[in-house]
């Protein structure tokens, strides 16, 4: 943390004081990159593309801005996918924070947790195979595989342990409104047991509590975005059924909003219009940081075949990034999504030489045959070849001496 740290001094003596600039003509920007961001570009409608890209200004007064540059209509929707679970991470931490100050424990990034079966089918969760330390599932283990290789499960056992009610809310409070966390991840359920959630035994020290977290009441309306309808067809149960698929009750958040998180976190010295999360603790920070920017290959609990999880597993724009910064100069904190034919970015990159960094954001919807639930979205062909564009053009503009 202390070498992070000092880049960010280091980035800071490198902005001279100025009012903030406008905005970045992305569009221009893009139009003379056609060639090098391939077929998405030629018709970004189609595919719903957002960009984002926000810059560290050194303001007269001594702190530090933001130069914000957009691309796309914010009000599309776009499935948010597994970007929303850096705010499970946060509201995790931040929910034992408040049950410490009020009850005087100590739950933390090493306390265990238990969970108890309630739905049919459930089995009790109290092992995680991948944890060197014990086989324990620990709240600082769920956030790792959550931001080493965005794993699922560890996602839904955090959403259990705050509800989904206080998730949301934590998330308002920060001044992240356009939160919608409306279920649970690859875990199928209506939305009536969405509302409700599994009891989590906390256990740390010696000590224990049970958590059984109230049915949710909270009436969330995906009333921020347009065109919520995804395809013209979709796959039930083997059959197609010639009707797109609608969005209007699942996961849903602003893309500024997501940029706004991550950089409450990595970057919370930027002055974003956001309160962001003052209750988080300078070890929490840190914690999240380092797992926000490792590569699986680096991590030495839980530990990933490289084969399998390559440095680019989670991190889409990486080798755009790195046809402008060498890889071992490189470091990218992010957190991505990947969904329903929707490919999410959302990324803070830095030059580790210079300690210049820049936030990006970006969304893209690939589904070449437009059926959903088919499988056939394009991914690898045209979606990440699209997002490691986008950054390498924008790494050029903005990292340019």
């Amino acid at each position: 943390m202390v070498k992070f740290a000092l880049t960010l001094l280091a980035a800071a003596t490198l902005l001279t004081a100025t009012p903030v600039p406008p905005p970045r003509d992305l569009a221009a920007l893009f139009a003379s990159n056609a060639e090098r961001l391939g077929p998405v570009l030629r018709d970004p409608g189609a595919h719903r593309v957002q960009v984002l890209v926000t810059e560290p200004v050194l303001l007269p007064d001594g702190t530090l801005g933001v130069r914000r540059s957009a691309y796309g209509d914010p009000a599309k929707y776009f499935y948010p996918a597994s970007t929303v679970k850096l705010s499970a991470a946060v509201a995790a931490l931040l929910e034992l924070n408040a049950r410490n100050a009020r009850d005087g424990t100590a739950w933390g990034l090493a306390t265990r947790l238990r969970l108890e079966p309630r739905f049919p089918g459930d089995r009790l969760i109290d092992t995680d195979e991948t944890n060197r330390e014990g086989g324990a599932v620990t709240v600082g283990h769920c956030i790792r595989r959550i931001c080493l290789v965005s794993d699922n499960a560890t996602f839904n056992h955090l959403y259990e342990l705050v509800g989904q009610r206080r998730l949301n809310e934590l998330m308002w409070e920060a001044g992240f409104t356009s939160f919608r966390i409306h279920h649970r991840l690859a875990e199928a359920r209506p939305p009536a047991e969405q509302r409700q959630h599994r009891p989590v035994v906390l256990e740390h020290g010696g000590a224990t509590a049970r958590i059984a977290q109230p049915d949710s009441t909270l009436a969330l309306v995906n009333d921020l975005w347009t065109d919520q309808s995804l395809g013209v067809a979709r796959m039930e149960g083997g059959r197609r059924i010639e009707e797109p698929l609608a969005f209007d009750t699942k996961n849903a958040v602003r893309l500024q909003d997501l940029q706004d998180l991550l950089l409450a976190v990595v970057k919370p010295e930027l002055r974003t219009g956001r309160k962001g999360f003052p209750g988080l603790t300078v070890e929490q920070r840190a914690f999240l940081v380092r797992a926000l920017g490792e590569y699986p290959r680096e991590s030495t609990n839980p530990v990933y075949d490289p084969a399998k999880y390559p440095d680019d597993y989670v991190k889409f724009v990486l080798p755009g990034l790195a046809r402008v910064i060498p890889a071992a100069h490189l470091r990218i904190y992010s957190k991505v999504g990947c969904a329903y034919g929707n490919s999410v970015e959302n990324t803070w990159i830095e030059d580790t030489r210079t300690g210049r960094g820049f936030a990006l954001a970006a969304v893209v919807y690939t589904n070449p045959d437009g059926v959903m639930n088919d499988d056939q979205y394009a991914y690898e062909t045209l979606a990440w070849p699209f997002l490691a564009a986008v950054a390498e053009v924008v790494a050029r503009a903005v990292l340019a001496p």
